[in-house]
């Protein structure tokens, strides 16, 4: 039977923790649990659960041999010393690590810190950053690590993967998103991390709603929906997403039942980051998605959810900590303010809109189609407002 000390080290190396990480959570001395790991003193009841417990050892370290000391354990060796060196030996090897645990956890809040970073920075400056880390990431796969270091750089390197891609279609790049969600994908496949790889389809599901595929948006948030864990932001954003494509292909019955299981959701959802965490489905953001889904189907119902987020985010208030999704509302009421026939306040919603600097190129075909809505009725305000929208969008003035 393998010795507690050496269980216990692996253990720990395995979930990528250090002593000093393990002593802080158990409450240990260091320099106590130091000498338990090394062998030189018997671990307490309490410190063999708490370290399996710790590890999710599942009871392996609380049946693991525990000895008297180094003389104790080489005396159980007898004849057997080559073969217990020999297992050791391997066990360093499995153990033998040039990434470290405290490499990766600044990588990881790297990345929850440029998940946050999306809903104000600039992208090209967002996406330089993201870019940088993803070659660190790529040059430490080259390097000696643990199998759980390993899994975990995968992990981080689908992420940052998936965030360049969301960067990359807010630009209107396609070439590169394709080429980023590709990377995320298969990552995230090698991980088996379905939270990931249904994400890779819900953001595919935005660039075809984007550039007007709304049949492939459904289908691609109806994968999403698929393959996401129960419960999680995945199959929330992709529930919203599949609504918001329905609403744009006139399918009010299947529209409205998404923008219910999305309520039904976000009433559930536990947060397990920050709310400004792209990749976080804070409840509040599906008032935002209410309001698109409902605009988009002309319904006069979406003025209320519209205004609820711009009270809360108003673009000429807090709008530093949701600028996105305030500049959303604005659109989303001068739609319904139009099917309405309040003529004035769509255009100062939509000036306001354009005028915030906040509008990304994926988003300025939304713009684009309430300034066509405009000059459609002849109204004196549509040379300002085409003026404005031209200015955001050289070259686009005719585009679609």
């Amino acid at each position: 039977m393998t010795d507690f000390a050496t269980c216990a080290r692996d253990a720990l190396a395995e979930q990528g923790i250090s002593i000093r990480q393990a002593a802080r959570a158990l409450n240990y001395d260091v320099a106590y649990l130091s000498r338990v790991l090394k062998g030189k003193q018997r671990p307490s009841e309490n410190l063999r659960r708490g370290l399996d417990r710790l590890t999710g050892a599942d009871g392996a370290l609380l049946a693991a041999r525990v000895g008297e000391g180094q003389g104790a354990v080489a005396a159980d060796a007898g004849d057997g010393v080559g073969g217990d060196l020999e297992a050791v030996e391997l066990a360093r090897r499995v153990r033998a690590s040039d990434v470290g645990a405290e490499t990766l956890q600044r990588l990881e809040s790297a990345f929850d810190e440029f998940a946050v970073r999306y809903q104000t920075a600039s992208p090209p400056e967002l996406l330089r950053d993201v870019r940088q880390h993803l070659g660190y990431v790529t040059k430490l796969l080259d390097d000696r690590k643990t199998l759980s270091e390993h899994r975990r750089l995968i992990v981080l390197g689908g992420w940052l993967s998936l965030l360049a891609a969301t960067l990359h279609v807010d630009l209107r790049q396609s070439r590169a998103a394709t080429a980023r969600l590709t990377t995320a994908a298969s990552l995230a496949q090698h991980a088996e991390h379905r939270e990931i790889h249904a994400w890779t389809y819900e953001t595919e599901a935005w660039r075809a709603l984007t550039t007007g595929d709304c049949p492939r948006a459904v289908e691609l948030s109806q994968a999403a929906q698929h393959v996401a864990p129960r419960g999680g932001s995945a199959e929330l954003q992709a529930t919203a997403q599949e609504g918001r494509a329905r609403a744009r292909l006139g399918q009010r019955r299947e529209a409205y039942a998404a923008i219910e299981r999305v309520q039904r959701l976000a009433t559930a959802m536990v947060l397990r980051a920050r709310p400004e965490h792209h990749y976080q489905y804070d409840p509040a953001k599906a008032t935002s998605y209410t309001a698109t889904t409902l605009a988009w189907m002309g319904d006069p119902a979406a003025e209320e959810p519209a205004r609820e987020v711009i009270a809360q985010f108003d673009l000429s208030g807090e709008a530093a900590s949701w600028p996105r999704r305030a500049v959303s509302a604005h659109i989303d009421l001068a739609l319904t303010l139009l099917s309405c026939d309040r003529l004035d306040e769509a255009c100062d919603a939509t000036r306001r809109a354009i005028a915030s600097g906040r509008l990304l190129p994926a988003n300025h075909w939304r713009a684009l189609e309430i300034v066509r809505a405009v000059e459609g009725r002849g109204l004196p305000e549509a040379v300002e407002l085409r003026e404005a929208y031209e200015e955001l969008s050289p070259g686009c003035g005719g585009g679609g």
